[in-house]
């Protein structure tokens, strides 16, 4: 009885917890599907396709689970990659996984992304909702190097047009964009007849 009790109460907290930074951050943790992951990885360039301008660093943006940013660290195994991730639990989840599985590239933060510093960035990825993406244009514009890439999971980041975009093979046909900085203005955008 007692433990079905403490296991109850540690669901409702974890719940909790959950509620509270779903309500902080405007978004709770969904992980990114497998097929939406192929599409960000097909969006990205090769290690040596990374123009030599920009930065040595790859980020994930409200890294959540990290099942991503481990995939990253795997992808790019030259590269420091850092996740920031400020929901408390998802970031312990990530820990637990990066402590089984070890990557000695991947670097995970509890922390708010938008006090971070990017000035180091070859690519950021990122899995957020479309207030959280005009507030990170500013800071993406602000920071990052030329030549630096971002992958953006079903989002645009308003203002800009993307390089190219992808679409997975899942029911929602997630599109996936990818910018390369500097990004070209959206007002530039051309439509064909």
């Amino acid at each position: 009885m007692a433990f079905a009790l403490l296991s109850l109460v540690l669901v409702l907290a974890a719940f909790a917890l959950m509620l509270g930074y779903t309500i902080r951050t405007g978004i709770s943790p969904v992980p990114t599907t497998p097929r939406v992951a192929d599409e960000i990885f097909a969006a990205c360039p090769p290690e040596s396709l990374i123009p030599p301008e920009a930065g040595n660093v790859v980020y994930e943006l409200g890294s959540g689970w990290g099942n991503l940013a481990m995939a990253l660290a795997k992808r790019f195994p030259e590269r420091a990659v850092v996740g920031y991730e400020l929901s408390p639990l998802p970031w312990l989840v990530s820990r637990l996984l990066l402590r089984l599985r070890p990557r000695p590239n991947l670097a995970l933060h509890r922390a708010d992304f938008m006090a971070a510093d990017l000035s180091d960035a070859a690519l950021v990825v990122c899995y957020l909702y479309p207030g959280a993406m005009r507030r990170l244009r500013e800071k993406l514009e602000r920071e990052l190097p030329a030549g630096a890439l971002v992958v953006s999971n079903a989002f645009l980041v308003p203002g800009w047009q993307p390089n190219s975009v992808r679409h997975a093979a899942d029911q929602y046909e997630t599109a996936v964009y990818l910018y390369r900085m500097p990004p070209e203005p959206e007002s530039e955008l051309t439509v064909a007849p």
